[in-house]
């Protein structure tokens, strides 16, 4: 097979290239949907359409309230077939990072361009998703196929505690062999480019507390230096002692004085003091990212030790907000890989060269990247993401439609 197509696959690549004028009309009316995050209405109204896509080509499919965690709901769909295939997860979200506040909500197409939020993260990755499905169905290959798909209502703005939330997807994925995220299509100089590999994204905040008094005494033995000296201290450390390659971490905020917290919608700080006064509080916040969760650990572990080594008259702590867990980079990720360049090979496209993960951001596959090997990427071609103005490529409709039918077709193969 791998010397091209089989009757039964050229058939496949035919209807599939059929699929673009359905998948532009159901583009749209999905783009026009706001189903910002915590939009519930409108996450839930492009659920029912992806249910009712889903079911018309034969899955089982299910809604998952997410009301325990203040979301809107997830779609987990299943489809049988021969058992004998490599049972795959699809991934994807149903929400956008747009709001109904955004005054950024209507599709506008300008040629082979579609503008409008969530074009491209993701609503472009959940048509191809169903345009290859549907494909897959008229040549046949979709019978064969075992399939689930979890669809999540809260990618963007994840619903806590995140065991509760991503439970269908990782009870999903113990029972796959593969995952593929139908996320954005990452391009370089105009080159496709493959993911096999997603950084964590996760959170971390450090307070401070110190003796306070009059300016006069700070750095005296009996004062100390103060909450603002002993914030530096740290988060220079944390730049000294704690880097790893492939990771980051970053300083969202940071504030000192006599008092000092995070703001009620944890977007900054508020501080308050004198100049002839000793800070007793400072807060600093940010991320972290890593290629591994095992990395997490080890860098944790790093800031953690330079915390611990307090300057005179002053206490710290650091606490971690579990997110995005990372999905490393694998051996099994990579056969996939080569066997996704057949693909593009026998569709007469070019081969996908391996993304650096640092650039891509974290997402849902994440949370299974310990269990499953996976591939990343299945969804549209596009720029600015998260940003008015967000844009679609619409030649990336057919040759992903056509890259993700063929591929799931021969991994459905014995």
């Amino acid at each position: 097979m791998a010397a091209g197509l089989s009757t039964q696959e050229q058939k496949l690549v035919t209807v599939a290239g059929r699929e673009e004028a359905r998948s532009l009309t159901l583009l749209e009316t999905l783009v026009n949907i706001n189903s910002g995050t915590l939009n519930t209405p409108g996450v839930e109204e492009v659920g029912r359409l992806m249910q009712a896509e889903l079911r018309e080509l034969g899955f089982e499919v299910r809604w998952v309230p997410m009301t325990d965690v203040g979301r809107a709901g997830h779609i987990v769909a299943t489809h049988m077939g021969s058992g004998k295939g490599r049972k795959m997860l699809l991934i994807g979200h149903l929400d956008t990072v747009f709001e109904p506040s955004s005054p950024f909500q209507k599709y506008v197409r300008r040629g082979d361009i579609a503008e409008g939020p969530g074009v491209n993260d993701m609503k472009g990755g959940l048509v191809i998703m169903v345009a290859a499905l549907r494909a897959m169905k008229a040549a046949g290959t979709l019978k064969d196929a075992d399939i689930t798909i979890v669809l999540t209502g809260d990618e963007e703005r994840a619903g806590r505690p995140l065991s509760v939330s991503r439970a269908e997807l990782i009870k999903a994925a113990k029972a796959s062999d593969l995952a593929l995220e139908f996320e954005g299509l990452a391009q370089e100089n105009g080159k496709d480019m493959a993911s096999i590999a997603r950084r964590s994204a996760t959170d971390w905040t450090l307070k401070v507390t110190a003796k306070s008094g009059h300016s006069s005494g700070i750095f005296n033995e009996s004062v100390g230096y103060g909450a603002a000296y002993e914030l530096a201290r740290i988060v220079d450390g944390f730049r000294r002692e704690a880097r790893e390659v492939n990771a980051t971490f970053n300083v969202g905020y940071m504030a000192s004085g006599v008092s000092a917290s995070a703001n009620a919608t944890d977007t900054g700080a508020v501080a308050s003091g004198k100049t002839n006064i000793i800070p007793a509080e400072a807060i600093a916040r940010g991320d972290l990212r890593t290629l591994s969760n095992a990395q997490t650990e080890s860098i944790r572990a790093k800031m953690r030790a330079v915390v611990a080594q307090p300057l005179a008259g002053a206490e710290a702590s650091i606490a971690f907000e579990d997110g995005y867990p990372a999905m490393a980079p694998s051996e099994a990720s990579r056969k996939l890989l080569v066997t996704l360049n057949e693909v593009n090979r026998d569709l007469g496209l070019e081969a996908m060269p391996e993304l650096d993960p640092l650039k891509r951001g974290a997402g849902d596959i994440g949370f299974v990247g310990d269990i499953v090997p996976g591939l990343i990427g299945f969804g549209a071609a596009g720029q600015g993401a998260h940003a008015p103005g967000e844009t679609m490529e619409l030649k990336s409709l057919d040759r992903q439609t056509k890259r993700a039918a063929l591929f799931m077709s021969r991994m459905a193969k014995p």
